[in-house]
């Protein structure tokens, strides 16, 4: 099933199925099920494995896989957008992760696929045109791939002052979207401290993000007491 370079087809497809439904953890699917609001159908395989599966999809014919891979289950999709992160060009990355982002319906599915899209460091400047087109985006999960994107992979002092710019444009009520920006922008402070702090003392962010931005700085351990105090009394 998973010999170099070989080809997908239905056949092989179907094996690796019967692979996934072997490495079904039924604790991990209860787990699942009451942290992953999603449409797919959740097996309850932990993502290590879905990991050691996408890497060793990523030695056979990975365009082939892709074109073939179903969204019967979570654990479908999720490994779609692990295989992709070991495409090395970028327009065929783009391609297939723009065409797999559409499916996205939960933080789980965003979260672990954009954080295993290391590619992204060797795109940067490609790639942030495409975040500022995900922010702008009708669906939630579509923007929060964009912010999601921001933090794994732009929080220097290079991008900064525009990471500021585009949150600060972002006016939706969705609550993902929402905690992303905060979880940004958490981050941020706790790597830039000082322009983040000038940030959160003008910023145009609505009031639920900006308290949750506040939360999780002061829930960090990496921020100190001093500042931690500080930031309690600038809640909203």
């Amino acid at each position: 099933m998973f010999s170099e370079n070989s080809i997908w087809n239905s056949q092989k497809y179907n094996k690796l199925i019967e692979y996934l439904n072997s490495n079904i953890d039924n604790d991990y699917k209860e787990f699942n099920q009451k942290l992953i609001f999603t449409k797919y159908k959740i097996l309850g395989i932990r993502v290590p494995i879905l990991r050691k599966i996408a890497k060793k999809i990523s030695h056979t014919d990975i365009i082939s896989f892709l074109d073939i891979v179903k969204n019967d289950s979570y654990e479908e999709v999720l490994l779609e957008g692990i295989v992709i992160s070991y495409i090395k060009d970028f327009d065929v990355s783009i391609k297939y992760f723009n065409k797999f982002i559409r499916k996205i319906d939960n933080w789980a599915l965003c979260d672990i696929a954009v954080s295993s899209m290391k590619i992204v460091n060797n795109y940067k400047d490609k790639y942030f045109l495409q975040i500022k087109n995900f922010l702008q985006a009708k669906d939630e999960f579509i923007v929060r791939v964009g912010i999601v994107l921001l933090l794994n992979y732009y929080i220097d002092l290079n991008y900064l002052d525009i990471i500021f710019l585009l949150i600060d444009n972002i006016n939706r009520e969705d609550y993902y979207i929402n905690i992303a920006i905060a979880w940004l922008v958490s981050i941020c402070f706790i790597k830039y401290r000082d322009k983040t702090y000038k940030y959160l003392k003008h910023n145009n962010l609505n009031k639920f993000t900006y308290n949750k931005s506040i939360q999780k700085i002061i829930e960090s351990y990496r921020v100190s007491k001093e500042d931690k105090e500080l930031l309690r009394k600038m809640k909203k």
